[in-house]
């Protein structure tokens, strides 16, 4: 018997949501808690109220207020599929309601376009003492990809020297210019300077500059840009004998161009103006006049390629392995009703959700996910839709 709460209601929620209603045997209840209740009415609808029993409004930036819920619904444990900002608001609840947490991206500030582990990190002594677990990063990436490492450090090398991520959404949804998923997210983390790790130091370059032409499985050639992802900074501390370790992600022209004209005029700013008497955002205004994500899914077609090539040391000799899951958009739309970045997203917060309920990943503190047996995660990701592959490689594709 368990009771889950889940905040957030977008297209990432929708997917966990279903997922978890399909497993009443570790999912016993689920609750929905979104700032916009009209969302959270009407995933239940399609759901159904046997298996979502309740829906809540709740202002996730306010700590008290989600203390208030979690005291109302008393859930064994609370997934976080909110803005990262509110992150930190919902981990001071757990802390005071003594619940176990579950997120699937880092915390940043809103007015500073910083991602890293430390604030999070943070809480590690706190939530420790209080008896009570915070899992990070359970999503594809930061999350299947902490665990595809995990995985091949466990089964494939003795040591791992070399780690490149790289994520690419070959699909087409139809429209000009759109993101995958939150568009403020999205464009504050790829307008941010890259970074990455070689030789026991970060790295930094200008933001999109960096550029490998890649050949991703089932897909084909397509251009891929170094970013900086927070997976890299638990990757690195947690597997220490990584000589470099970096992210790609695949960028269309027009979504470039798109990007470079959008930033020209200051609409990606961060930073607060005077219109009409009001201060705005502008990156948040232009947030509200993009395609929402969810409404991306009908139609849209091809597919991702998410996964991690390793290279590092096995019995004394050098070998390459790829990790990765291919994903297709309009399978994701017949399943659940979700284009792939969302279900990409969904399903591993599900996964995770269920190992720490059901004890399988359970020990109080905050950890990432590769801190963990890789075996059981990797084993549901096959059973609930994200089957993985492993290719042994002559070579990486990425130069020394």
């Amino acid at each position: 018997m368990s009771r889950v709460l889940i905040i957030g209601a977008g297209g990432v929620s929708s997917v966990t949501v279903k997922k978890c209603a399909r497993l009443p045997e570790i999912f016993d209840e689920i609750y929905l808690a979104s700032r916009t209740l009209s969302k959270c009415e009407a995933l239940q609808k399609e759901v159904g109220g046997d298996r979502l029993k309740g829906v809540f409004t709740v202002d996730a930036d306010n700590a008290d207020a989600v203390i208030e819920l979690i005291n109302k619904v008393k859930p064994d444990l609370v997934v976080n599929l909110a803005l990262p900002y509110q992150d930190l608001p919902i981990m001071d609840a757990c802390l005071a309601t003594k619940t176990d947490y579950l997120d699937t991206a880092n915390y940043e500030p809103k007015d500073v376009a910083k991602f890293e582990y430390s604030w999070q990190w943070a809480y590690q002594q706190k939530f420790h003492d209080a008896g009570i677990m915070a899992l990070l990063g359970s999503g594809f990436d930061p999350g299947v990809t902490n665990v595809y490492t995990a995985y091949a450090a466990k089964h494939y090398f003795d040591e791992i020297h070399y780690l490149d991520i790289v994520d690419c959404n070959g699909g087409d949804h139809g429209q000009a210019f759109a993101t995958n998923f939150n568009p403020e997210i999205n464009i504050r983390e790829v307008t941010q300077r890259g970074r990455f790790w070689e030789n026991g130091e970060w790295k930094e370059t200008d933001p999109l500059t960096v550029r490998e032409d890649l050949d991703y499985q089932n897909i084909g050639v397509r251009a891929s840009y170094l970013l900086f992802h927070e997976e890299l900074e638990s990757l690195v501390k947690h597997f220490p004998t990584l000589k470099r370790a970096r992210f790609w992600m695949t960028f269309g022209d027009a979504y470039l161009n798109h990007l470079k004209v959008l930033e020209g005029i200051g609409m990606t700013s961060i930073h607060p103006i005077d219109f009409q008497g009001q201060q705005i955002i502008p990156l948040e205004f232009l947030k509200a006049v993009l395609p929402n994500p969810g409404s991306l899914a009908e139609g849209y077609t091809g597919k991702t390629c998410i996964g991690t090539y390793i290279t590092g040391i096995k019995d004394g000799k050098e070998k390459t392995i790829f990790i990765y899951n291919n994903c297709e958009h309009a399978v994701c739309y017949e399943e659940v009703g979700a284009q792939a970045v969302s279900y990409t997203t969904g399903v591993p917060a599900m996964i995770g959700a269920a190992l720490m309920l059901n004890n399988t990943w359970k020990k109080p503190g905050v950890w990432n996910m590769e801190q963990f047996d890789p075996d059981p995660f990797m084993a549901m990701l096959k059973e609930h839709g994200l089957p993985w592959h492993v290719i042994e490689c002559e070579s990486s594709p990425f130069a020394k």
